[in-house]
Parts: structure tokens; sequence; C-alpha cells
């Protein structure tokens, strides 16, 4: 073959390369997750694509939570929706009320024939993200509940088990401090742990109309004596350093990995930084019971986030996210995404395959969050929350506990002007949302 049949070959295969290339339908996936979980995302991406050649999921972060659900809002107004976005839980009214910006995931994965069964999920997961009829509005992904870690070296170190209740926590903390450290306790991401936690824990309303999930016109009760008296308690603890705050999201975790605090209350996820961090040995058990409220507990509720199909893009583009959907939710790859990070898995398929796997053999506590989750069938309280404009009610949360961490405010004040300020933001929503 002469240079120039060679060359015009060459040419020619090169160019059905790039058209081959060129035809692949791009789906754009915009997140929230950074570090290492961000790598994660991006291995998940990579393998989807990797799998098939007819699309291509282009993953994309966009700061945190909040952050990714104002920039998607903004985008959609501008008509430059990504396909997929990473919303957080307490995001769900304000995506419900969206209207005509969302494609409801169910719908999207029967418009685009891709095989989809609402059972296979854990129970707990998708009754959070289902209409009244039980139509599944966004797909679970990451999935998570508030856990209690402990140091175990410091624990035994002081003479103590690991606490399972409150009265224990307390006792606990008494111990760790007496022999030495520098905190007995601390907790980040307040509102979601110590009240909308510790309510659905013990089958208490957060709110009415069950907890929002039965109509935008509800307001808030977790002001009652019940949750002003555990903080109260906790705010006492900062006397003789049993209880130190360090932060209103994970800020607090460094306190726990360097070992100054010896327990942690916070998202079952922080399992892979806790980890790779931390240079003792450390568990993770079920919340702790306030035994003068009930007898036993009721069931957690998740955080995390789940993806929300955005409308407005060509039905090629669909059956792609379909798919990719398809594979997100396969027992391997939330197992994978499972035993990594310490996310709950979304589906009964991936926790028994992580079973199966030996993996909470080989790493007890691990099953916790999924325990915790599936305890009990949920109630009315303890289903969840679907709250308008509860991103800006929970800094207003944030705003009241930390005047009572601060001692500007008893626990019942700070409670009392959360409500408050939360119920204006709720009446604000309402208006809106007609």
């Amino acid at each position: 073959m002469t240079f120039t049949k060679s060359l015009l070959a060459s040419t020619v295969f090169m160019g059905a390369l790039a058209s081959t290339a060129y035809a692949q339908t791009e789906v754009t996936w915009w997140h929230a997750m950074g570090g290492a979980n961000g790598e994660r995302v991006d291995k998940i991406a990579a393998d989807f694509n990797a799998s098939q050649d007819e699309y291509t999921v282009t993953p994309a972060y966009k700061g945190n939570y909040t952050e990714t659900m104002t920039a998607a809002i903004a985008a959609f107004r501008a008509g430059e929706q990504p396909h997929l976005v990473q919303v957080f839980e307490v995001g769900t009214a304000t995506m419900m009320a969206a209207k005509g910006a969302i494609y409801p995931v169910e719908q999207l994965m029967a418009d685009a024939g891709e095989p989809f069964n609402g059972d296979d999920y854990l129970p707990a997961v998708v009754s959070y993200y289902e209409t009244p009829e039980g139509e599944l509005l966004s797909m679970p992904f990451n999935s998570s509940t508030p856990v209690l870690w402990y140091n175990a070296d410091a624990l035994k170190a002081a003479g103590v088990e690991a606490p399972t209740t409150w009265d224990e926590v307390e006792a606990a903390s008494a111990a760790l401090v007496a022999n030495g450290m520098k905190c007995g306790i601390s907790f980040g991401w307040q509102s979601w742990v110590m009240l909308e936690n510790y309510s659905a824990w013990h089958n208490m309303e957060l709110g009415t109309k069950e907890n929002g999930f039965a109509g935008f016109d509800t307001e808030f009760t977790f002001n009652n004596d019940k949750v002003a008296a555990r903080l109260q308690s906790v705010a006492d603890m900062q006397a003789d350093n049993k209880f130190v705050y360090g932060g209103r999201r994970g800020d607090s975790l460094p306190m726990f990995t360097n070992g100054e605090c010896g327990m942690w209350m916070n998202s079952s996820a922080y399992y892979g930084s806790i980890k790779s961090q931390a240079k003792f040995e450390f568990g993770q058990t079920m919340l702790p019971l306030d035994t003068k409220l009930a007898d036993a507990p009721q069931n957690s509720i998740i955080g995390g986030a789940t993806l929300w199909a955005l409308a407005g893009h060509e039905d090629e583009e669909y059956k792609g996210l379909a798919k990719f959907l398809t594979y997100l939710s396969s027992p391997e790859v939330q197992a994978w995404w499972h035993q990594e990070t310490g996310y709950v898995p979304i589906t009964k398929a991936a926790a028994e395959l992580s079973a199966e796997q030996g993996f909470y053999e080989s790493n007890p506590g691990t099953d916790t969050a999924i325990k915790q989750l599936s305890l009990n069938i949920p109630t009315a309280n303890s289903r969840g929350l679907r709250f308008g404009n509860f991103v800006q009610i929970r800094d207003v949360i944030n705003e009241e506990m930390e005047a009572l961490w601060a001692g500007n405010a008893t626990a019942q004040e700070a409670l009392d002007n959360a409500a408050s300020r939360g119920n204006e933001l709720l009446r604000k929503f309402e208006r809106s949302a007609k």
C-alpha cells in the first residue's frame, strides 16, 4: 500500500471512530460529592461508560448540597439544566413544588421501557421520596442515618461500655473526661441528629400534618417539653466538658478522629473518613434511647440525598439516563458504594450481597444504619419529614441551638424561637407553592 493510500485509509478509520464517539448520547449529572466520595462518583460514571457504547454520563461537582440544588434550579430557569441532579433529603418539598421542572423517576423508567420495581428498595428509604399514591419521585442514591460512633480504646480505658441510653451517654462522658479526655461527646448536623432523629427515634412528631407529608399547611411542634428537657441536659453537660459543641455539619469530625472526644453522633456515611483517619479502635452503635420517653426505639430516619431527573431533554437522552439509574441501583454497584462510604445500600439485594461477601462479619457494626432504619414499620412520626423551605429552617434551628450552647438562651427559649421563625418560613413556602 502506498503512503498516500495508507494515510487515506487511516484518515477514514479515524473519522469513523470520531463519528462513533460523536454518536454517543451525553447525560449530565450534577452532584455534591467532594473529596474521596467525588472520586467514587467519577468511578461509577466511568464504569458505566465503559460497560456500553451508546451513552456517556458526565458527572460534575457543583459544591455542597445547598449550592448544588440552587445551581440546578437556576440552570433550569435559564434552560441549561443537567439531566440529573443530586438533592439532599430536606430539599424534597422544594423540588416537588418546582412545577414542570422535575421528571418523576418512576415515570421516567416506565417511559424509557426500563424495568423498575419499587419493592426492591428498602422501605425506609423509598417512603421518604414517594407521593401519597406511592410513586417514586427521585432515585435513592446516598442514604444515611445518624449513629453513635465511639472510641473503643478510650471507653475501655475509662472502664465503660458503649452506651445504649442517654443516662449511659452522660455516665460514659463523665468517665471519659475523668480519665483525661478533653470531651466526652460531640455531634454534627444538630437539627438532623438532635431534633429530627431524636423525635423519630422516640415516635414523636416534629410538626403537624404528618411532618408535612399530608400538606404544606403544617406547623412545628418540636418545641415541646420532652425535646427541651433533653437539649437542656446536653447544654448542662458543657460545664465539665462532657459535651462540647464543634460545628454545624461535619466540622466536629476531627474532634473524634484525633482522640479529643470519645463519642460522636453523626452520619453513618462518615465510615470511610473515620476508617482512614482514626488511629484507634472505633465502633458504631445505635442512637441512645431516652428511657423517660420510650421503652424501645421506633426507627431512625434517613439523610443523604437522591437523584432527581430534570425535565426538558430529549427522549433518547432519558433512555440513557434510565439505563444509568438501573446500573447505579444494581446490587454490585450499591454494595461497593455502601462498603466504601458507610451510606446504606438502597436495595435489599445490595444488603444481602454485602452480607454474602462477609463485609458485616469482618467489619462489625457496619450494618447498624440498616438495622436502625428497618427496626420497625415507620409511623407518621418516623417516616421522615417534608417541610418547605427546610434548608433555610435548618439554618434557623442552628442559630437558635447555638444560642443555647453559648448560654444565651434556655433550651425551651431556643426551641420556641426556632419554631416561631420556622413557621414563618413554612407560611412563606405555602404561599409560593399555591
